[in-house]
């Protein structure tokens, strides 16, 4: 792993509005991929898994299913 810890992060100068609003939204797709990103996290049964599951849970009861509009779906 990279060593970092020279940095001051506090001497970096960056502005954190356009990444805020960027993060604000998920396209559909990008909430599936992310879903199927933390199940598989959430399968190694890691120290991280509880929260991925969690989190895989939260975004699968928001977003509509990957499915939901196919011809077997209607």
């Amino acid at each position: 792993m990279d060593d970092y810890s020279h940095l001051d992060l506090d001497e970096i100068d960056f502005d954190m509005e356009p990444m805020a609003d960027r993060l604000a939204l998920l396209t559909l797709e990008e909430a599936h991929d992310l879903r199927q990103l933390l199940l598989a996290v959430a399968e190694e049964r890691g120290p991280e898994s509880a929260k991925a599951d969690r989190w895989a849970r939260e975004i699968a009861a928001r977003v509509p299913s990957e499915d939901w509009n196919s011809p077997a779906a209607a």
